[in-house]
C-alpha cells in the first residue's frame, strides 16, 4: 500500500514535471516569428499579434490583429499635422498590412480607412504618430469652407465627411498660388500631405499602396548583423537589444507531445516495473511459506488444497463472521466433525500472519488451545482450518449479561477464568519454545459446547526462547485497551511474555462487569468519569461491594477474586505482575488473594504507579500503531 501511494505521487509529480515544460516552452514559442495565414506578412518584433502574443513581444504601439480572412490589421494613429503651430491632428485608420521590410523599416499597407479631419484645429497638442508619411513633392493640402450654389475650380476635390446640405470643404493642393484660391470661400487649416484616401475615403477602383515609415525602435544595426530585435529583458519597458535569430525547429505542438509522451511512457515503465517487482516479492512470500511448510510436514496438520476447502465449506455458504484478517466459515469434514474455516486476504500482509498461526499453534495440543486441524497454502490463496466451537466467543457471553456481568453463573465463569489462564500458562511454559500471544481478550477466547475455553488466534503471536527476558519487536501489536504499557512504551520495561497477563487482567475485569466507566457523580467531591479499574480498586481498597447484580451471596467471593486477580495482573510494570502459575494459583485458592499495590495511586504517594502515567497511557493509546483483530 505504502510503494502505491508512493508511486502515484511520483505519477502525479511527472505529468506536473511535463505540463511544466510543455508550458516553459509554449512561453518560448510565443514569441517567435509568425504570420496571417500562409501569405501575409512575416510579423515579429517590434510588430506582435494582439490576442496571440504577450506584451513583451513587440514594442508598444505595435499591435497587428488577424481578420477572419486572415488579413493582417494595423488600427494606427496617422501621422497628420496642421500647419499652424505644427499642431498633430489625431486620426486614427485601420489598414490592412501588406508588406513589412524590417530592414528599411518601412510598411506597405493598403485598403485603409480612416476618421475625419476635424473641424477645427485645437490648441492641445496630441501624441505624435510613431509613423512618418513619406510625403510626395506636391506638399500639403489648404481646406477651404464654401458655399455649395457656387462652382469651383477642379483642382479642388470636396471633403465628403467634412461637408454639408449647404455647404461644401475643398481641399487643394497647397503649391497652388493664391489666385487659384476661391477668393469666396473661408480658408480653414492647412495640413501635411496625406493620402488621398484619408482626406476622400478609398478610390473604387484604383488600388492603394501606401507606405509609412518608422524610426523607433532602431533595429537597423541588429537586422544589418544578422539578428533579431527585441525588448530588453530588464529594460525600462522600451529599451532594445539585438539577439540571435531563433532555429526554427519542431512546432510547440510537437514539442509538448513528445515530452508529455515521454512522461507518461516512463510512468508506464514504472508501473510496469512495480507489478513486476510486486510478484516477485509475493512468489518470494509464498516460496517462504512453502520452504516452512515443508519443513513442518513431521507435525501433521492437514493440508488442503483450495479446491477442498470450497468443497468443506460448500462453496462458503456459511459465514460465521469477518475482521481485517478476512473471513470465516463454517465447514464441514465428516457428518459428525464441523470445522471453522478463517480465509485470509490474500491481499495483505506478506504472509507473517499466517506462518505465525501455523507455526505456533499447529505445534501444540492443549484443551484449552484451539485446535488446528488444517490447512490451505495453495498458490497466494490461505486459509486456516479450525476445530469447530459452537459457543462462540467469550464477548459474546460478556455483552449478553443483562447487567449481571455475562449471562453464565459466576462458578462458570471462574472456571472459564481458569481454564484461560491454563492455556497461557501452557503457551508460555508447556512448549519447547515459549508462545507469546499479545491478543488475548474476549473476542479470541472461543467457548466449546460444554462452556470450555479456547485460547484462539495466533496471527500476532511470537516464539522465543524460555531463557529469553525480553521480545524483540520493530512495531508495537495488540488491541487498544488490552495492550500492556511495555509494548506502548519501553520506559514501563522490557516486552515479555507478562505483557500477555496484563491483557488477562483486563480481561477478567471485563468478565466482571464489561467495559465501562463509572459515573463519578456517585462518588463524593467527584464530578468527571473514571478508570474503571481504578474505581474497581477504590471501591476493594475502602470495603465496599462492586456494583454487579448476583443471584446468589456467595457469588460475590468469587467475583472479587476474579477482580483482585485482574488487579495484580494489570500493574503497570512487568516485573510487579505475577507468573501465570501464580494466577492460577490465586485463582483456584480457597479464599481471596491479598490486595495488590495500588497501580493508581496518586502523584504524592511515593513508590507508586501514578494515575497520571495510567492516564498517559490510555489517552495515547487511541492513537496508536498497528492493532490486531479487533474487529473479530
Amino acid at each position: 500500500m505504502r510503494m502505491t501511494q508512493i508511486l502515484i505521487h511520483l505519477f502525479l509529480h511527472l505529468i506536473f514535471l511535463g505540463v511544466a515544460l510543455g508550458q516553459v516552452i509554449t512561453i518560448q514559442d510565443q514569441c517567435l516569428p509568425t504570420r496571417c495565414g500562409d501569405f501575409g506578412p512575416v510579423i515579429r518584433f517590434p510588430f506582435r499579434l494582439k490576442n496571440r502574443q504577450p506584451t513583451n513581444c513587440g514594442y508598444p504601439g505595435f499591435e497587428l490583429s488577424c481578420t477572419k480572412d486572415n488579413v493582417s490589421q494595423f488600427m494606427l494613429q496617422f501621422p497628420l499635422q496642421a500647419s499652424i503651430k505644427n499642431i498633430v491632428i489625431p486620426i486614427s485608420a485601420n489598414v490592412s498590412v501588406q508588406e513589412i521590410d524590417y530592414n528599411s523599416q518601412t510598411i506597405r499597407l493598403s485598403e485603409l480607412n480612416a476618421s475625419c479631419l476635424p473641424r477645427q484645429i485645437s490648441n492641445i497638442n496630441s501624441s505624435a504618430s510613431l509613423f512618418t508619411f513619406d510625403p510626395n513633392s506636391y506638399g500639403g493640402f489648404t481646406l477651404f469652407n464654401c458655399s455649395s450654389n457656387k462652382e469651383y475650380s477642379t483642382s479642388s476635390d470636396r471633403i465628403n465627411c467634412l461637408s454639408g446640405p449647404h455647404y461644401d470643404v475643398l481641399a487643394f493642393r497647397s503649391y497652388y498660388s493664391i489666385s487659384q484660391f476661391p477668393s469666396s470661400c473661408t480658408k480653414m487649416y492647412n495640413i501635411s500631405d496625406v493620402p488621398n484616401e484619408v482626406l476622400f475615403g478609398r478610390p473604387e477602383y484604383s488600388p492603394t499602396q501606401i507606405y509609412l515609415h518608422w524610426s523607433e525602435p532602431f533595429c537597423g544595426n541588429c537586422e544589418a548583423d544578422g539578428k533579431y530585435c527585441k525588448l530588453k529583458s530588464n529594460g525600462s519597458g522600451s529599451e532594445t537589444e539585438c539577439a540571435d535569430i531563433p532555429s526554427k525547429g519542431p512546432s510547440k505542438k510537437v514539442i509538448v507531445a513528445s515530452v508529455l509522451g515521454s512522461v507518461f511512457a516512463f510512468a508506464l515503465i514504472i508501473l510496469v516495473v512495480y507489478k513486476i517487482v510486486k510478484l516477485k516479492i509475493k512468489k518470494e512470500d509464498q516460496k517462504r511459506i512453502e520452504r516452512f511448510l515443508e519443513d513442518y510436514k513431521a507435525l501433521r496438520p492437514t493440508r488442503y488444497s483450495y479446491a477442498d476447502i470450497k468443497k468443506i465449506t460448500e462453496q462458503f455458504k456459511y459465514k460465521l463472521g469477518q475482521g481485517g484478517y478476512g473471513k470465516v466459515y463454517k465447514g464441514k469434514l465428516t457428518n459428525e466433525i464441523l470445522v471453522a474455516i478463517k480465509v485470509l486476504n490474500n491481499f495483505k500482509g506478506d504472509g507473517e500472519d499466517f506462518i505465525n498461526e501455523v507455526g505456533s499453534i499447529g505445534r501444540i495440543h492443549h484443551v484449552n488451545v484451539v485446535r488446528l486441524v488444517g490447512y490451505c497454502a495453495d498458490g497466494y490463496r490461505r486459509a486456516l482450518v479450525y476445530e469447530y466451537l459452537q459457543n462462540d466467543t467469550l464477548q459474546k457471553i460478556i455483552s449478553s449479561g443483562n447487567g449481571r456481568g455475562s449471562s453464565l453463573c459466576w462458578e462458570k465463569m471462574q472456571q472459564i477464568a481458569v481454564g484461560i489462564a491454563k492455556g497461557i500458562e501452557y503457551l508460555h511454559q508447556g512448549c519447547n519454545q515459549r508462545i507469546v500471544h499479545f491478543d488475548i481478550k474476549p473476542h479470541n477466547i472461543l467457548l466449546d459446547q460444554d462452556f470450555n475455553p479456547k485460547v484462539a488466534d495466533f496471527g500476532l503471536a511470537k516464539l522465543c526462547s524460555k531463557e529469553q527476558s525480553a521480545v524483540s519487536m520493530t512495531a508495537a501489536r495488540g488491541t487498544i485497551g488490552y495492550i500492556a504499557p511495555e509494548v506502548f512504551s519501553r520506559n514501563y520495561g522490557n516486552v515479555s511474555y507478562k505483557a500477555d497477563i496484563y491483557s488477562f487482567g483486563m480481561l477478567l475485569l471485563d468478565m466482571i462487569g464489561g467495559r465501562k466507566k463509572f459515573d463519578a457523580a456517585n462518588e463524593e467531591n467527584s464530578s468527571s468519569q473514571i478508570y474503571y479499574p481504578e474505581w474497581m480498586y477504590k471501591q476493594l481498597e475502602k470495603g465496599e461491594e462492586i456494583e454487579i447484580q448476583i443471584d446468589n451471596e456467595d457469588d460475590s467471593s468469587i467475583i472479587k477474586k476474579l477482580a483482585i486477580v485482574g488487579l495484580w495482573c494489570i500493574q503497570w510494570y512487568p516485573a510487579d505482575r505475577p507468573s501465570m502459575k501464580v494466577v492460577i494459583q490465586m485463582l483456584e485458592g480457597e479464599g481471596c488473594p491479598i490486595m495488590p499495590p495500588n497501580p493508581f495511586g496518586s502523584l504524592n504517594s511515593p513508590n507508586k504507579r501514578t494515575t497520571a502515567e495510567g492516564s498517559q497511557f490510555s489517552s495515547e493509546l487511541g492513537s496508536s500503531f498497528e492493532t490486531g483483530t479487533s474487529s473479530n
